[in-house]
């Protein structure tokens, strides 16, 4: 392991550089060509085998196979690609290209810490027992409507429906956390994250003149009804004791000052911690929603993604506080009580495969201002990228390690 880490170590400036390369140059969703390219690119260099636009709805993942030379286990690590359309705020010489994007959330860094895992288990392979998949994902962030069939589907749906996941005995991921101390991964005994899920309702009216109400029917009024109708059921409806958040983000309506709006167009998220609570939230907003239109005499279409939550398998929240102390010392482990009501679509590969979601901290612990994930100024300390890909390394090694794989 000393070898291991010497390496990982001797590594750092190019991992920052990856990372502040992929930082200059953010896509979103499924448009990540030309992060993909570099990815890859960098994956052949290593001489891995490496596959290209993965996934059977929009096909933009890649994935570097090692092999090594004995039998044993095959583990995917796993880092998401796709940035935010987010306006930075950052002044540094690596700040965002592309004005109204950027990487808010990390993803920059955990590409940057998986391609440093690939190299440094590329160079010890002949050590190793088993397969290890690198698979860089895109559309972490949100979902999209397939060109296939109209649902809306994520990155990480996409490619496990290619079958990333189908001779996979263990996963796991990474994330960044501004929550946690720089440096210390911390890891849930079971429920990580939240089922996130994302909803978009559309309200069909008819135009008109405001001198002439009776004429029309008002989608704007129909949309601010439906935001209270379902703010009111979400309160009085669900249990107190079952946590839940239910927020709005756009609404659109309109074309002129002196118009009833025909059309609306409003879209959301609620989070949840059990696929109980995913149903009955979509319940309401579907029954809010045709009841609006009636009411106006209208119609509604509605679109939704809707979530799944992340939660841990014991075997391999055992084998991360393993690697964790010895990656970075035991007392830069910790577990996590809490789930965080942000989402994640790994919670798709745990629900497939056994695995893992841990984050590790960037926090600032000097009394230095440090911002949330998503924010304009959010940025991340370099100094635990190789920290990172030694929590990578060490997932490989604690797993090949495993007794019920030998």
């Amino acid at each position: 392991m000393d070898d291991l880490y010497s390496y990982t170590d001797s590594l750092k400036e190019e991992i920052i550089n990856l990372r502040r390369d992929f930082h200059r140059y953010p896509e979103v969703l499924f448009d990540v060509h030309q992060t993909a390219s570099k990815v890859a690119h960098y994956l052949q260099e290593l001489g891995l085998e490496v596959h290209t636009h993965i996934g059977k709805h929009f096909g933009m993942g890649v994935v570097g196979i090692l092999k090594s030379m004995r039998s044993g286990p095959t583990i995917v690590l796993r880092a998401d690609m796709d940035a935010l359309p987010i306006m930075e705020a950052n002044e540094y010489s690596f700040r965002s290209t592309r004005e109204g994007f950027m990487h808010a959330c990390g993803h920059d860094a955990h590409m940057s810490m998986l391609l440093g895992a690939a190299k440094v288990l590329t160079k010890f392979r002949e050590s190793l027992t088993g397969t290890v998949k690198f698979v860089f994902q895109p559309s972490e962030e949100s979902a999209v409507s397939s060109p296939l069939n109209g649902l809306m589907i994520s990155g990480g749906k996409d490619m496990i429906e290619a079958g990333i996941l189908d001779d996979v005995d263990l996963c796991f991921a990474l994330h960044v956390w501004p929550d946690l101390p720089a440096g210390v991964i911390g890891i849930h005994r079971s429920h990580a994250m939240a089922a996130s899920s994302h909803f978009h309702i559309n309200f069909k009216g008819l135009n008109g003149h405001h001198s002439t109400p009776h004429l029309a029917v008002d989608a704007l009024s129909m949309a601010t009804q439906y935001i209270t109708d379902v703010k009111y059921a979400v309160a009085t409806e669900l249990d107190p004791f079952e946590t839940s958040v239910l927020c709005f983000g756009t609404l659109y309506a309109g074309t002129a000052v002196n118009a009833i709006a025909g059309d609306s167009e409003l879209s959301g998220t609620y989070r949840v911690l059990n696929l109980q609570m995913v149903d009955k939230m979509h319940r309401i907003l579907e029954s809010r929603a045709e009841a609006v239109a009636n009411t106006y005499g209208g119609n509604y279409y509605s679109q939704y993604r809707l979530g799944t939550p992340l939660i841990n398998h014991e075997v391999a929240v055992n084998l991360t506080l393993q690697a964790g102390k010895i990656a970075l010392g035991e007392d830069r482990v910790v577990l996590l009580d809490k789930p965080s009501l942000a989402g994640e679509d790994f919670a798709l590969y745990v629900q497939k495969v056994p695995g893992a979601f841990a984050f590790l901290g960037i926090g600032d612990q000097s009394g230095g201002k440090s911002y949330p994930l998503h924010h304009p100024l959010f940025d991340v300390n370099e100094a635990v990228l190789t920290e990172g890909s030694k929590i990578f390394v060490q997932w490989v090694v604690q797993a090949m390690n495993m007794a019920e794989f030998d």
